[in-house]
């Protein structure tokens, strides 16, 4: 397979020169070289990520604003053989949908979320989301925002996700690696890409491509403290000139939610039944 023969003949509405471009070219690029496409199913929520529901042709629900993950949890559930992948913004994950988030990373389903993290909500035109930096000002916040954003990897960390990253939409064939790091992960997968936005929080794409750098191949992927310190070095903020670094932060091995379950070892789902419908309908009577 090639990543050409997962495009689809819908008309892309994305802004000219947006970094969805990016990673919807690092999804193709990582679902071809993996060969998964017949068994993978996406999951979406509401936004401008979003719309990569139309340009993948792969199996797909196109959700509710921040209900990906309990969605992707149920299509899991349902097909445990199946690859999931859920795509969110930061507004959609991290705001409506943090309790989600929160408790997915202590479930450790097998299933990967991909945030686009753009830092604001674009498609409504750009109001401030839980990772947009303090000082922020647009319509809805004209005298500047006053608090300080979250760093949604340390919360990952924290919440015991086995699989946390960052990507960098701007550098297609690092975040297709990471990809496929975390789809061949067993266990819940995160990866935080940073994907800024041209239109409503343009300033951040010249701080990032002078700042982004690569995790070194020393850092030892299942010492979290390591992890947390690492994930510190950058607070989503622009004040201060701070390296951002992207890459896999914390890889770790522990039972899945679908393993410690028996009725889910067993392809239940496609067992053969035949029932004798008239005996159950008597006992009803």
């Amino acid at each position: 397979m090639k990543p050409e023969d997962l495009s689809t003949k819908e008309i892309n509405t994305w802004c000219p020169g947006c970094p969805n471009f990016g990673i919807l070219q690092a999804v193709k690029e990582a679902v071809a070289e993996l060969a998964i496409a017949s068994n993978t199913a996406i999951v979406t929520g509401i936004g401008c990520h979003a719309k990569i529901y139309d340009y993948l042709n792969l199996k797909a629900f196109y959700g509710i604003h921040g209900r990906v993950l309990p969605i992707a949890f149920g299509t899991k559930l349902g097909d445990p053989q199946m690859t999931v992948i859920g795509f969110g913004g930061d507004g959609d994950t991290y705001a409506e949908g943090m309790e989600h988030f929160i408790h997915h990373c202590r479930y450790n389903a097998d299933l990967t979320m991909l945030v686009h993290n753009n830092q604001v909500f674009s498609l409504t035109t750009g109001q401030f989301t839980p990772t947009t930096e303090k000082g922020f000002k647009d319509g809805s916040s004209p005298l500047g925002l006053g608090e300080k954003p979250f760093n949604p990897l340390v919360l990952a960390l924290a919440a015991g996700a086995t699989f946390v990253a960052r990507g960098y939409a701007l550098n297609v064939p690092h975040l297709k690696e990471l990809i496929k790091k975390a789809i061949l992960h067993k266990g819940f997968s995160f990866i935080d890409i940073l994907q800024p936005c041209i239109v409503y929080h343009k300033h951040s794409l010249p701080y990032l491509n002078k700042n982004v750098y690569q995790i070194e191949k020393t850092h030892d992927l299942g010492n979290l403290n390591q992890a947390l310190a690492k994930a510190r070095e950058w607070d989503y903020s622009y004040e201060k000139d701070s390296k951002v670094p992207i890459g896999v932060f914390y890889q770790k091995q522990r039972p899945t939610f679908e393993s410690q379950w028996p009725q889910l070892k067993k392809p239940w789902h496609i067992v053969g039944r035949k029932p004798d419908w008239a005996k159950i309908i008597k006992e009803f009577k």
